[in-house]
């Protein structure tokens, strides 16, 4: 009842049900390409995993598939269509491409089947890209809001803590819960420290776990902390509690947390040199690579997905067969 009353009086509320309405019911037409889209994006203003899950498909899709992993490339200096990794080649800087694009960037340099690009307009971006590289497959990262572009299959990811909040201004829920009748499948995000179960509309239902997880140095190279070490943990994260409940999970000791907003860019930020740094993948390669600095890096393991988007992607690379 209490979320009833409280969308009756948020205005956000009626500008989302509105928007989608007009896509609804053929106003706004979203924009189709050539080739399959996947969509993976989420409910709330990050911290669901996203990245992590865009990282885990393409790790999997690529070893046959050519494929584009588009983004906004959120609170970057650049505008329009930005180049971040074209089939291999880093080509943009961390500034001019976003965090999680140009993360995704490193993690995928050297590879040839992997490009990684960057437009507001996630139609032109994806025609764009079409005209300069070989692509079977477009990866729409964040990408349930933006419904310009056209998609075979749309991911979501929700979280425990999703269930229970209230859309901005209010709580952190870009769309109402209602908004999942759109997805094509629901991912139930960070399942190996808050199991949970939830189901809409009996969609597919696959759970993420994150797996393997290792420190690393300042040369992303294995690292094994001796007992007594305490870290100074620090992130810029759509919910920095999460990283911050993983390190205690894991046992690794915190001596102080340090908590940004999201995308922050760490100008001004100046670690002591006699502290221990502990911070993510996406943090880290927005600050200075000082060797008392430490990156937690994992695994993630979405057990069906893989299958579920490559039988999606055969239909409709199919569908014209015959």
């Amino acid at each position: 009842m209490w979320q009833s009353i409280i969308n009756a009086v948020n205005p956000y509320f009626y500008l989302v049900i509105l928007r989608n309405l007009l896509y609804d019911f053929g106003v706004f037409k979203p924009k189709k390409v050539p080739v399959p889209v996947v969509s993976v994006g989420n409910l709330s203003c990050g911290g669901t995993g996203k990245t992590s899950v865009v990282r885990f498909l393409a790790e999997k899709l690529s070893q046959d598939t050519y494929l584009l992993i588009l983004s906004r490339g959120y609170r970057r200096k650049s505008k329009g269509f930005k180049w971040v990794l074209k089939e291999g080649k880093l080509l943009g800087d961390v500034y001019e491409a976003g965090d999680e694009p140009y993360l995704l960037a490193r993690l995928f340099e050297g590879n040839p089947r992997v490009s990684v690009a960057v437009c507001e307009k996630r139609y032109e971006g994806a025609l764009q890209a079409l005209k300069e590289v070989e692509l079977n497959l477009i990866i729409l990262d964040d990408g349930f809001q933006h419904r310009a572009l056209y998609r075979d299959l749309d991911l979501v990811l929700i979280k425990r803590k999703d269930l229970s909040d209230r859309l901005l201004p209010f709580g952190r829920l870009r769309e109402p819960k209602g908004s999942l009748k759109r997805a094509h499948a629901l991912i139930l995000a960070y399942q190996e420290i808050c199991p949970f179960e939830f189901s809409f509309e009996n969609k597919p239902v696959f759970k993420m776990y994150r797996r393997n997880f290792r420190l690393l140095n300042h040369e992303l190279k294995p690292f094994e902390p001796h007992n007594n070490i305490e870290f100074i943990a620090f992130s810029a994260l759509g919910d920095n509690e999460q990283f911050f409940k993983t390190l205690e999970g894991l046992g690794i000791k915190l001596k102080g947390r340090l908590s940004f907003p999201d995308h922050w860019d760490y100008k001004g930020f100046t670690p002591k040199e006699d502290e221990f740094y502990l911070t993510t993948l996406k943090d880290f390669v927005k600050v200075r690579p000082l060797p008392n600095i430490f990156v937690l890096d994992f695994e993630v393991d979405v057990p069906g997905l893989e299958e579920f988007v490559k039988d999606v992607i055969f239909r409709e690379a199919c569908s014209g067969c015959g």
